[in-house]
């Protein structure tokens, strides 16, 4: 848990700011996974720190979200328009 907790820090993956009057703070967990092998032994510990989104107050601060992660499909397509129009990516 520290290791993914000094992985966000590192990562600079919130800011804190002030909390205005209006507005509640969105919750957040830790949820933890155990990965194990075909034999059923573990293989590895893995840990992640979510938001409790469903907090969150339609047509208020219900739009206001991000998430790091593409769908791979979403990566395939870009890639297959960069080929196809001879874009550069890099």
């Amino acid at each position: 848990m520290q290791q993914e907790y000094n992985a966000l820090m590192l990562n600079h993956t919130w800011d804190l700011v002030s909390l205005p009057s209006n507005r509640k703070v969105v919750g957040c967990k830790w949820v933890f996974r155990v990965k194990e092998n075909v034999n059923g032994s573990i293989d590895k510990l893995k840990v992640r720190l979510v938001a409790k989104g469903f907090h969150q107050v339609h047509g208020f601060d219900f739009h206001e979200t991000f998430s790091p992660f593409i769908k791979p499909i979403t990566i395939r397509i870009i890639l297959t328009l960069a080929l196809t129009n001879t874009w550069h990516l890099f």
